[in-house]
């Protein structure tokens, strides 16, 4: 598995944080400008990636105010595994983390890596932005 992560403090409590995530119709504000035809409920998502492909996905675990697991809702070219995992860090204050684990092969890992990484990096900027 190939992992990648992104982590950010966020000056709001866990409970706050974690309701934001837990419910897909808020994330379409962490995605990027290459994202489109985004749909979304509460457990799902599904959009369109500028230049790759059609992807849905499903909300599959939440752990109240901790974690929660996104997997494909889907056939995808690779498997994957996206998670959130929020932290109290005391003071009001919550340590977000995004992790995405992917089996790729070689040549997937070399044109994914960096659009992934990227996507994490960018993700978890724009929740600290939206939530403070």
């Amino acid at each position: 598995m190939t992992v990648f992560e992104s982590k950010v403090e966020i000056n709001k409590p866990v409970a706050e944080v974690y309701s934001f995530l837990s419910d897909f119709n808020n994330h379409q504000r962490l995605m990027p400008d290459t994202v489109s035809n985004w749909a979304s409920t509460q457990d799902t998502a599904s959009f369109t990636v500028q230049g790759m492909a059609n992807l849905a996905l499903r909300i599959t675990n939440r752990v109240p105010n901790s974690t929660i697991i996104i997997s494909p809702d889907q056939e995808v070219p690779f498997n994957v595994d996206i998670r959130w995992v929020v932290a109290d860090l005391g003071n009001n204050t919550t340590e977000a983390i995004l992790t995405f684990s992917a089996e790729l092969n070689m040549m997937m890992k070399m044109m994914a890596s960096g659009p992934l990484q990227k996507l994490a990096n960018q993700q978890t900027a724009s929740l600290k932005s939206i939530l403070q």
